[in-house]
């Protein structure tokens, strides 16, 4: 039983990170209903519900809500619930009839979760878009990528930053902030609210740091690969090894980068040196070297463990082997497709196994009765087209 125990959440399909997020109340024990569309949206990119890891941990019911008796549906299982999230363009939910207004007349205590790429508002809120464009407006993209400005182009850090770190995290704690604001013990207001979570805001929230490096002029925006922690430095980088695998350094403290020194075999004159910048490319020549000259298996033996801050770069095919990960059983096993356990981890309420994901409409009937309506309701939804998916017992 994990800790989010009792707390309903309807969930409009969508891509990205809308389903990281539900997938994420979810793994912590909320239940989750998804209203799927009855025909493919085509968007994203097409797999075997085996594969759609995000969608972990959820019951299915298809509905057509462009249709009346649909949207009726839809709005019923919101009725029951404590949290919507959708991830359509601003002004969709409210031309289908399902948009804040609606949903808190029948639900005041909603929490209506509005996951967008470039927020409800402004000039670029109707703009397509995806997590590249969101994370190149906030200078994280520009920041990350080898080689100066000008040389080398900016590198896509996958969609880590805007969809889901920027998004489906801060969608996420949104919705648990306007909950505790809700109910806080049951002195909280009563009330449900929306949450307006634009990725272009969260990216830019996880670059605060980096404001505050640029304002104190401790970091150049002008240049990239020459800051303290985008390869700028020689003990902050990636390094060869002699089988063409990769090793990371992060020995940015003073004592660890003693200990770097002296474990690698470098010049013991590099330690009160470790901040000139003139001695730099020469240190990082000599880390090459060294560094080259052994396995990746060789120096993981040597230096894991250590205060080196040191980790081999592992293939997404490797993780789950490391003695680490096993000894914490990070990744689970679910049909047959390896995936991160659920996370962060509780003392009391630990997070039960995830079950697997499922086909669009798997639990249409099973959600529908639980709602109320009755086997003639169903019958005349599914008769309609207005339902869809496997029937009761099929």
């Amino acid at each position: 039983m994990g800790p989010l125990t009792g707390l309903r959440v309807v969930e409009l399909a969508s891509i990205g990170p809308g389903p990281l997020c539900a997938m994420l109340l979810a793994d912590l024990g909320a239940e989750v209903i998804r209203i799927d569309r009855t025909e493919p949206s085509g968007l994203g990119v097409p797999t075997k519900v085996r594969f759609e890891i995000t969608g972990r941990n959820r019951k299915s019911v298809a509905l057509d809500i462009k249709q009346k008796a649909g949207l009726d549906a839809a709005l019923r299982l919101i009725d029951r619930a404590d949290v919507l999230i959708e991830g359509w363009r601003p002004g969709v939910a409210e031309r289908l009839g399902m948009g804040p207004d609606v949903c808190h007349a029948r639900n005041p205590g909603l929490v209506f979760g509005r996951m967008t790429g470039f927020g409800q508002t402004g000039p670029l809120s109707q703009a397509a878009g995806h997590d590249l464009n969101y994370i190149a407006l906030t200078g994280a993209l520009h920041a990350i990528g080898g080689g100066k400005t000008g040389t080398d182009k900016p590198i896509p850090p996958l969609n880590l930053v805007g969809d889901y770190g920027g998004g489906a995290l801060y969608l996420a704690f949104g919705i648990l902030a306007a909950i505790f604001e809700r109910d806080r013990g049951g002195k909280g207001s009563g009330k449900g609210q929306v949450v307006d979570a634009a990725m272009v805001d969260g990216a830019s929230s996880l670059m605060s740091i980096f404001f505050g490096m640029v304002a104190s002029g401790a970091w150049n925006p002008k240049e990239r690969a020459a800051n303290i922690l985008d390869g700028g430095t020689p003990f902050y980088d990636t390094y060869a090894t002699s089988d063409g695998q990769w090793v990371s350094i992060g020995s940015l403290e003073p004592k660890f980068f003693a200990e770097m020194v002296e474990r690698i075999g470098l010049d013991p004159s590099y330690v009160k040196r470790q901040h000139d910048k003139t001695c730099w490319p020469q240190l990082r020549a000599d880390m090459v070297r060294l560094i080259g000259a052994k396995t990746r298996d060789a120096w993981s033996a040597l230096l894991e463990g250590t205060d080196v801050c040191f980790a081999p770069v592992l293939r997404l095919d490797e993780v789950a082997n490391h003695p680490h990960a096993q000894a914490r059983q990070a990744y689970i096993d679910l049909g047959g497709v390896l995936q991160p356990a659920p996370a962060p981890r509780f003392s009391r309420t630990q997070a039960a196994m995830p079950t697997a994901p499922v086909a669009a409409g798997t639990h249409t009937d099973a959600v529908l009765a639980e709602a109320g309506f009755s086997a003639d309701e169903i019958a005349a939804l599914r008769a309609a087209g207005v339902a869809a998916g496997a029937a009761v017992g099929s």
